[in-house]
């Protein structure tokens, strides 16, 4: 079976209430915005883009509240950094299209967007204020799949629906030469919200998100390592721009 590449990339910061991951928790919590390189034979993918241009200010400036991605950290720009032309990009996995995952399609000029139906559907809905309609209505190609899907036909790279924190969310799970990795995004945002099984203060849909919590905490028991969406103490552990070797395991 093929194998892919994997590597991180932080596209960005959020300022966040703790409850907004773990319902009736305290305080704030300052998490990454994250995204992916797939580098598959067949070509490139992107799992996420993170925060776009919107929410961008000059390298060195000061930190802002909230939503914070210093230029240098857009997707393209990570892309260029480690030598990847961003208009080589075969293909953009959006887990969904809410602004921290899809802000930064448009650096990606020649990708197709990944997406389920369900979201893609949702999203032109105006139901929720965290979509920004100018991200994902692109003008780019658009692969609307209904449930899992094999990006290059040959299982090394399986989109897979896991809903409830949007109604047509997804995840990617990859095959890489060291290990098999699930990006979780949103679906499972801290390593707590997998151990306890925590939901957020908010979901679409709470049974369908603990159904899909419980779905990955099975896959880890198989030995496939859960990539956690926006947890900053995991993240801080997680190379960054460079292949990853799961085997290396912190």
């Amino acid at each position: 079976m093929s194998t892919a590449l994997l590597t991180a990339f932080t596209c960005g910061w959020m300022t966040l209430p703790m409850s907004f991951f773990l319902d009736g928790e305290d305080g704030k919590i300052r998490c990454p915005a994250t995204a992916y390189l797939i580098d598959h034979p067949k070509g490139l993918a992107i799992f996420d883009t993170g925060l776009g241009t919107r929410f961008e200010r000059p390298v060195g400036t000061p930190y802002q509240s909230g939503a914070d991605l210093e230029s240098d950290a857009l997707i393209g720009s990570r892309l260029t950094a480690i030598g990847v032309d961003p208009s080589a990009v075969k293909w953009i996995i959006n887990s969904h299209l809410h602004t921290d995952h899809a802000g930064g399609n448009r650096d990606l000029p020649n990708a197709t967007v990944v997406v389920q139906a369900r979201e893609w559907e949702y999203a032109f809905a105006g139901e929720d204020k965290a979509y920004h309609l100018p991200e994902y209505d692109t003008g780019q190609p658009v692969l609307k799949v209904h449930g899992e899907h094999d990006l290059f036909g040959d299982g090394a790279v399986m989109v897979f629906p896991s809903p409830g924190h949007t109604p047509g969310h997804q995840c990617a799970r990859v095959m890489t030469p060291t290990g098999v990795a699930v990006l979780a995004a949103d679906c499972c945002n801290l390593r707590r919200s997998l151990d306890e099984l925590k939901l957020p203060d908010h979901c679409f849909d709470t049974d369908q998100y603990l159904a899909t919590l419980k779905m990955l905490r099975a896959r880890e028991r198989k030995g496939e390592r859960i990539f956690f969406g926006h947890d900053p103490d995991f993240w801080a552990q997680v190379p960054q721009n460079k292949p990853l070797d799961l085997a290396a395991r912190t």
